[in-house]
């Protein structure tokens, strides 16, 4: 783990604009109608629709995206009482984080008042602005006065995440890591050491699931709160023993099945967990030290079961797993509460999550092949993409089945999507390529076999119901790299095309090969030497019609795949040149980016090849292509050199296809702003439309621009998508995640159905 070091920390929260989050308007605003529409005279009608109907302000308003971030300062993460402003960068993390994981708005707001009082007057006066409250590091008592009294008072979810955040989670893990150690939740005895608003919290909703009160033992800083201890707190009465033999921490955890600890560093000895029954269950949760270190842990016996709130160390409890995804089912609900259904759903959700296959960007996050259920896998990872689809549907249907819901959700599937793409994991395009590729999954031939990107993708597509992948390369690496990643190879072809048993075939798409380029030169041996070549004979396979499509490119420099693929695969009649294309899936729209990988100096015939193909590649989405060719420099001002070819193929393409939505050349910014480019250039043929696809004038440009895109924003990329060849031959390249190259594959089993009809 990256030591953190306090210059790094402020100049992380002071550079380029201060603090961590901004408001960012989701109207259009550049012309005087649309500020007349989203201020006077036209924000009048919202305002009387909702003086009508308060529901209303969900329809019109960013109410039903909006929750308070509120606090007093009165116990900040480790810090304490520092006061509100002192904990208002927590507060704006907070906000970043409802952002990043669940797409939900903040504003956060400190409240300088220690009155309980008077502060739950002033979030209810402000409530109105909100579809959501969540209470942070407020002090308890008066944490739990506070929070009851706003959940009676507000008809919104209100909820105090420092109680029921760890609380969720920390059962989450209870529940699988007892499933772990092969123990029954209410047969167990739980030490709880920690008597603050979180470990009340926990210890509640541990006896919701099924632990019974009287094995449960709770210390404070004097010791075990026993029922003859005077001025007890409501919380601590109700966990309060009858038992007298019982004092230290020592004493309770003797023969102890499991240990929660929310109190201070290192108060946890080795002796102690020694002491325990076997496979103890230790939640050393203190932050930033926890009660016992992980390392100290693990050594004082091996069977332990060991969580810590630090994200370096296996089963992390962090509150993130929970608390964005439970206020987005209740927001999407227009729930009036967070009530304890709401919280058992997300409990029981987030432990079935540790119990299914992880995803492949999640083992990729923390580097390992593949995380199991077990000692060290019992509780999701943070950066799981699931937590959204899972824990906020499970929220939402118990929001609806408890009576809290204002708004219905009946096509839980619908809902799913909206909320994968609500976080950019999912588009209509990628579920439109997906379903339509399920329809007729067709035979793809992966060339990098021992790959393990490309074996995790073709068996990923293969669950998909996309296509019937068939592996290229030794089968032995290939079965073991399976073992390793955990990966089932049921129903996947491999061929290892070296075997003798391969010879005939080798020796047969030699003759094709030689007798379709004799006439260039080709023999026979120099073919059948090819064949020994993934990329030759994977490509025979799709022109000989033993395979369908082929993805390739994960290993082999473009030059030589481009070369192979000219020479077995050809350029369809129609072109002299192929090319390639990124689509580009952004929250302005799909944009089509061409060309971004084949040809480095294109002169205007080329150009022109690239624009032909980029409009039929465009038809082939279902889109209709509106074209700007783009240069440095805007219709002719320069005559010479790079914008005087893109010029003639512009001409030309407006000659020929006098109905297509083509011109340039043009700089990028004109193209992508239709206000300035109609104003300025009033007579292109893009007049009124907004640009889709981009034509570049050579390969650094188009290259670069999808690349810079790329790494600047967490904008969705598919491709290279291949334009102009004979058959279905895509590419990938050596940066390609795991979901890229399914991406491509569902193109590529597209384009095999449609040049089969083609070809009738």
């Amino acid at each position: 783990m990256v030591k953190i070091t306090k210059e790094a920390a402020l100049l992380y929260h002071s550079q380029g604009k201060p603090g961590k989050i901004e408001v960012v308007p989701t109207k259009p605003y550049r012309t005087q109608t649309d500020l007349s529409l989203a201020y006077s005279p036209g924000v009048a009608e919202p305002c009387l629709e909702i003086e009508k109907d308060p529901h209303k302000a969900y329809d019109y308003t960013a109410k039903g995206n909006l929750v308070a971030v509120i606090s007093n300062g009165t116990a900040v993460l480790g810090l304490g009482n520092i006061g509100a402003l002192s904990g208002k960068p927590v507060m704006e993390g907070k906000g970043l984080l409802f952002k990043i994981y669940a797409g939900i708005d903040v504003f956060d707001i400190e409240i300088n008042e220690t009155d309980p009082d008077k502060f739950i007057e002033a979030v209810k006066a402000i409530a109105p602005t909100f579809g959501g409250i969540n209470l942070e590091d407020i002090k308890a008592p008066e944490c739990f006065e506070i929070e009851r009294r706003l959940k009676e008072e507000l008809d919104i979810p209100v909820m105090h995440d420092d109680q029921h955040g760890t609380a969720i989670i920390s059962s989450a893990g209870l529940l699988n890591a007892l499933e772990v150690a092969g123990k029954k939740i209410e047969d167990v005895r739980i030490v709880v050491n920690g008597a603050g608003a979180s470990a009340i919290s926990c210890t509640k909703l541990y006896v919701a699931l099924g632990a019974r009160r009287e094995n449960i033992l709770m210390l404070d800083s004097k010791g075990v709160i026993t029922s003859d201890r005077e001025n007890l707190s409501e919380g601590k009465r109700f966990f309060a023993t009858e038992r007298r033999d019982v004092h230290t921490l020592a004493e309770a955890i003797k023969g102890a099945d499991v240990f929660l600890g929310l109190s201070k560093g290192n108060v946890l000895s080795q002796d102690m967990i020694r002491s325990m029954a076997a496979n103890p269950i230790v939640f050393a949760l203190a932050n930033p030290t926890p009660e016992i270190s992980y390392e100290d842990a693990k050594a004082s016996r091996p069977d332990v079961l060991i969580s810590t709130g630090r994200s370096d160390y296996p089963n992390q409890i962090n509150n993130v797993i929970g608390f964005p995804y439970i206020f987005r089912g209740a927001l999407d609900t227009h729930a009036s509460a967070i009530n304890e259904e709401m919280k058992l759903a997300a409990v029981y959700a987030i432990a079935n999550l540790a119990k299914q296959p992880v995803p492949d960007v999640v083992n990729e996050a923390y580097h390992v092949n593949n995380f199991t259920f077990g000692p060290d896998y019992f509780i999701p990872k943070p950066v799981d993409p699931r937590l959204i689809t899972e824990v906020s549907t499970a929220v939402a249907k118990a929001a609806i089945e408890s009576g809290v819901a204002r708004k219905e959700i009946t096509d839980w599937d619908a809902y799913k999507t909206h909320l994968r793409e609500l976080m950019g994991q999912e588009s209509k395009l990628t579920r439109q390529l997906y379903e339509t590729a399920r329809r007729d999954p067709q035979r793809v031939v992966f060339a990098e076999g021992t790959h393990p990107n490309m074996l995790k993708a073709a068996v990923e597509a293969k669950a998909e119901g996309i296509c019937h992948p068939i592996l290229l390369g030794n089968e032995e690496r290939i079965q073991k790299l399976a073992k390793e990643l955990d990966l089932n190879l049921e129903g996947v072809e491999i061929i290892n095309l070296r075997h003798d048993c391969q010879a005939e075939r080798r020796e047969r798409y030699a003759h094709i090969l030689a007798e379709k380029r004799g006439r260039e030169g080709a023999t026979f041996e120099e073919a059948n030497d090819k064949m020994f070549e993934r990329n030759y004979f994977g490509m025979m396979m799709v022109e000989t019609g033993e395979a369908d499509a082929f993805i390739t490119g994960l290993y082999t420099r473009y030059s030589n795949t481009i070369k192979v693929a000219k020479e077995v695969i050809g350029i369809q009649p129609e072109f002299k040149h192929f090319g390639t294309m990124h689509i580009l899936n952004s929250k302005k729209g799909t944009y089509f980016l061409a060309d971004t990988l084949i040809n480095r100096h294109p002169d205007t015939d080329v150009l022109i090849d690239i624009a032909k193909l980029a409009r039929r590649t465009v038809e082939f989405f279902n889109q209709t292509p509106v074209m700007a060719m783009l240069s440095y420099s805007n219709f002719g001002s320069d005559a010479i050199g790079s914008p005087a070819k893109v010029h003639d193929a512009v001409e030309y393409m407006q000659t020929h296809y006098p109905e297509l939505a083509i011109d340039g050349e043009m700089q990028v910014n004109f193209a992508m702003n239709r206000e300035l480019r109609d104003s300025k250039y009033p007579f292109t043929r893009l007049k009124g439309k907004d640009v889709n696809t981009l034509v570049f004038p050579n390969l650094s440009s188009a290259n670069s621009a999808y690349q810079l895109i790329q790494a600047m924003s967490e904008t969705e990329m598919i491709g290279p998508i291949q334009m102009g060849l004979n058959k279905p031959i895509h590419f990938t390249d050596f940066e390609s995640s795991v979901r890229d190259i399914v991406n491509i594959t569902a193109v590529a089993v597209i384009d095999a159905i449609v040049d089969k009809k083609k070809r009738g």
